[in-house]
């Protein structure tokens, strides 16, 4: 049996694809092997979508990952016809063929079938400590107001928050093909995301991690991490204005000095309406 041209896409009815699913289960197989699977999908069809038809109708034990189905967890993020891409976002009748290969991320270990083993990726992130850092802890810790931040200094990392850490930048990545101990686009990027924050103070912090032999230069800027990325975070870039942080930060004397707390105007009090913020979750 052999999959047919769409030639319905622009008209509604189905058409057969081929799906070529590299499927692994580590309690019984040695190693990961393609199965061929059939499906007549109608337009508008995701990669996704056909995954799951297959798993309610063809193979019950066919295992991927999957959430909000929007673009959004990043969940989704596998191998399709030799490209990282989110299943969910990626349409069937955008592809060239109806032969449809689909794999787990590369740079990966594989979990089962189209699940990849992601941990590697958020302890990078973890380590390069994603969050603001100040000396000034006690207003952190307990905040009385906001940090003073202008639209402009908003501009100058807000396209770096878009990350929704899906891992198709390290897919994507030779060196993280080549050193699993390399720290990763992603993972940098969000480095430059906090120190281009007027908020942060804490590059220094981060710089035994990201400045370290499997950290930022091993990064020989290929820049298949802002090709594959699915919401156009550009982790590439990102890097190399890193970079140029770390030599700032390596040059000046002293730290950066953070942005300060908002000014409360005169005879100005808390809107009664705004809820208090929960208790901390989390023990120091």
């Amino acid at each position: 049996m052999q999959a047919s041209e769409s030639k319905n896409k622009d008209t509604g009815k189905s058409s057969e694809y081929q799906f070529k699913i590299l499927r692994f289960d580590p309690g019984q197989d040695a190693a990961p092997c393609y199965k061929i699977y059939y499906l007549a999908c109608e337009r508008g069809m995701t990669v996704l979508d056909a995954l799951m038809r297959i798993r309610e109708t063809q193979d019950p034990t066919l295992s991927y990952r999957k959430s909000c189905r929007m673009g959004i967890c990043g969940s989704c993020a596998m191998f399709v016809n030799g490209k990282p891409v989110l299943a969910c976002q990626t349409q069937l009748s955008e592809l060239a063929s109806v032969q449809v290969e689909v794999k787990p991320l590369p740079n990966f270990p594989i979990l089962r079938d189209l699940v990849p083993d992601l941990r590697a990726l958020f302890r990078h992130h973890e380590n390069v400590k994603p969050y603001i850092i100040r000396e000034d802890t006690r207003e952190t810790d307990h905040a009385s107001r906001e940090f003073m931040q202008t639209p402009r200094e908003l501009e100058s990392y807000l396209q770096f928050a878009y990350c929704i850490k899906c891992g198709a930048c390290l897919a994507a990545c030779p060196t993280c093909a080549t050193d699993e101990n390399f720290t990763g686009p992603q993972a940098l990027a969000a480095a430059y995301r906090y120190a281009a924050d007027s908020r942060d103070s804490g590059i220094n912090e981060r710089l035994e991690y990201i400045d370290g032999p499997n950290g930022i230069w091993r990064c020989h800027f290929a820049g298949s991490c802002s090709e594959a990325c699915p919401k156009g975070v550009d982790p590439s870039l990102g890097i190399q204005l890193l970079k140029k942080e770390i030599c700032k930060s390596r040059l000046s004397a002293g730290q950066k000095v953070p942005a300060p707390l908002a000014l409360v105007q005169a005879g100005a009090a808390r809107r009664k309406d705004i809820p208090s913020a929960p208790p901390p979750n989390v023990e120091k």
